[in-house]
């Protein structure tokens, strides 16, 4: 597997068709991937449908606050979903190293052990205080950096540290549970609010980053600014892969992402208050604007459950645009990021379908099989159902790759990153740039002074 730290910035030739193999189907990381997911789709649609299965992944309860952390622990079904989470896990990503050509003695008892960090981040981010304002995100990096800041990682650990691999998967699976339907719920407004803004204000911060910071390294740039005006962590994943950005660049956007997403979580909705601006526009702002979907529900939830759902549908048609974003990301970074250096037609078709993150095909596939197959023929609270088997799956890839990249992340790396504070200066900028232009679209669209108020059920 290409390392995201290393190969992907080394100078490559150019890239012909010749170099796009019918192998590439059962070899190259981007379309296992894609298998992977679509075998952890499919049997958790069997599993819900027929119903003569369990095929759940383990999910911690939130403990702590007079529930007792022995609870969930003493029952014999979390333990039983917990053994099938791993074994599910551990075959699928096995088999994927076996067909990538890496050795498979070396990468079980390493998935063993990275598996066994996986748990202990769950654990810790279900606690009752952490749950509630860190999420598991922050967590898997905190405990990765530990180890490899202090102890190290060994030798023996390091073949089961594979960031991209279990990233890609957990975006496919994620991919299913995008419905386009979503925007029926909102409509115009919300497609005002989410699908205008948040591609203007990744470019503003892509110029203001570039050209005004002259930041230097233009994958952590996009990087943030997707996190930035998306939904962080989720954004910042599909963004670096796209952009080939750095493990480090990666922890950096997200850390910054979750230290502000906490501060705006709780100040947010009580500035609204005082504004006076009202449950309808503040949840819609609150939506547009707070990065992690978790933190917009509980910051919405604080207003009342108008701005609650209105926060929660503006987010999730922000969602949508993750792999779009991903996609366009891909395209400019191949045609004129890495190819800066090239004779532009030199940067051909070819080249950029090599060089396109396969798995965000397999992202747009998941999302338009479940919202035009599988939601007409079998209906939303069925497709729920199945969402919420996928959800736990999804979750755990994403553990995966944030302990792996904590591992795989050096503090003495991050600190160069911070130097000058311009990566800091970009991001408050942005979301600044974000507020404001959110509130105005917020507005126009729901004040009820230029269209009509929408009914929320």
């Amino acid at each position: 597997m290409a390392d995201i730290s290393t190969a992907a910035y080394e100078e490559s030739e150019v890239v012909t068709t010749d170099k796009t193999h019918l192998s590439d189907l059962w070899t190259k990381e981007d379309w296992l991937t894609i298998w992977i997911g679509a075998v952890l789709i499919a049997v958790a649609a069997a599993s819900v449908l027929l119903g003569t299965f369990d095929f759940s992944a383990a999910k911690f309860a939130t403990w702590g606050n007079g529930t007792s952390v022995f609870e969930q622990l003493s029952q014999p079904v979390f333990w039983a979903s917990l053994i099938r989470t791993f074994f599910v896990t551990a075959i699928l990503f096995t088999i994927g190293v076996k067909l990538k050509g890496e050795s498979v003695k070396e990468y079980i008892p390493a998935y063993g052990v990275l598996f066994l960090l996986a748990v202990v981040v769950r654990f810790v981010s279900a606690e009752y205080t952490f749950n509630r304002y860190l999420e598991w995100a922050f967590w898997a990096l905190i405990i990765g950096l530990v180890i490899s800041n202090t102890v190290g990682v060994p030798k023996w650990l390091k073949p089961a540290v594979q960031t991209e691999y279990y990233i890609k998967t957990g975006l496919v699976v994620m991919g299913f549970s995008v419905l386009f339907s979503n925007i029926a719920n909102f409509g115009l407004y919300g497609l005002g609010i989410a699908w205008i803004v948040t591609p203007i204000v990744i470019i503003f911060m892509w110029f203001f980053g570039t050209r005004v910071l002259k930041i230097e390294n233009k994958s952590l740039v996009i990087t943030l600014a997707t996190a930035t005006s998306v939904c962080g962590t989720s954004a910042a994943i599909a963004a670096g892969a796209s952009a080939k950005a750095k493990k480090t660049d990666l922890s950096l956007a997200v850390s910054i992402s979750i230290i502000f997403t906490v501060l705006m979580m709780v100040f947010e909705p009580a500035i609204i208050k005082i504004t006076g601006l009202g449950e309808l526009m503040g949840g819609a702002l609150i939506g547009g604007t707070i990065d992690s979907t978790g933190a917009v529900t509980v910051a919405g939830t604080a207003l009342g459950e108008t701005a609650q759902t209105a926060a929660v549908l503006v987010k999730s048609i922000q969602n949508i645009l993750i792999g779009f974003i991903a996609f366009a990301i891909a395209i400019f970074f191949t045609a004129h990021v890495e190819g800066e250096k090239k004779e532009k037609s030199e940067v051909t078709a070819a080249e950029i379908w090599y060089r396109l993150p396969k798995f965000i095909l397999g992202f747009f596939a998941a999302s338009l099989i479940a919202s035009f197959v599988f939601l007409p023929a079998i209906g939303k609270e069925s497709l729920s159902s199945i969402n919420g088997v996928l959800d736990q799956y999804k979750n755990w890839a994403f553990v995966l790759a944030f302990t792996s990249i904590g591992l795989d992340t050096n503090f003495k790396e991050i600190k160069e990153q911070f130097k000058g504070g311009k990566t800091v200066t970009l991001y408050v900028v942005g979301q600044l740039f974000n507020i404001i232009l959110t509130f105005i679209a917020v507005y126009v669209l729901l004040s009820g002074k230029f269209f009509p108020i929408p009914v929320l059920q």
